[in-house]
């Protein structure tokens, strides 16, 4: 296993956050490589060296957290709803300035929704089979998506809010809503 370079992943880390900072203040058309490097504190070339340009830049922060939920999918669904839930909460807290940009920029919304989307009805697909019979004559795609915008449209609510409960309480009574349709 090839060993790490902390300098490498500060500075990945760095012009992440500044990405971020700035789609926050204004349109992800105005923003320049030189205004992230200048807001990560790197040269331009640094960015260069990491990333072909700011829409790669963005395409790779976003398959990072989805590849991120993926893992954390593995084992939060042998949870029970609640439970699952709050480890993915707790998760898009952790990583708020991310999640309540991704969701709530004009630009970057309307894509990253829809990939998160994808992921989230791919993670309901798995666990509606295990159902035993509850949604029996339903449509499964209605279900499917049905449970799905109800999760991002509760998560989004939640972030734009700024948060007004803990995780784990909106992970509760989110967890319970998903236990009885899926």
């Amino acid at each position: 296993m090839t060993k790490v370079d902390r300098r490498v992943v500060k500075t990945k880390e760095a012009i992440k956050k500044a990405i971020l900072e700035l789609m926050n203040e204004k349109n992800f058309d105005e923003i320049t490589i030189q205004d992230i490097s200048d807001r990560a504190n790197v040269n331009r070339s640094t960015v260069y060296l990491h990333y072909l340009d700011k829409f790669d830049l963005l395409d790779k922060l976003i398959e990072d957290h989805i590849n991120e939920l993926k893992e954390k999918n593995e084992w939060a669904c042998q949870e029970e709803w609640g439970d699952a839930t709050q480890i993915f909460f707790e998760y898009f807290r952790n990583h708020y300035l991310f999640f309540s940009t991704m969701l709530t920029s004009k630009e970057a919304a309307p894509s990253f929704r829809s990939k998160f989307l994808k992921y989230v009805m791919e993670g309901f697909k798995e666990e509606l089979h295990n159902t035993n019979g509850k949604n029996e004559g339903l449509n499964e795609d209605v279900i499917i998506k049905f449970a799905a915008n109800a999760y991002v449209g509760v998560l989004e609510s939640w972030l734009k809010d700024g948060m007004p409960s803990p995780p784990q309480s909106i992970a509760r009574e989110l967890g319970t809503l998903l236990d009885r349709i899926l």
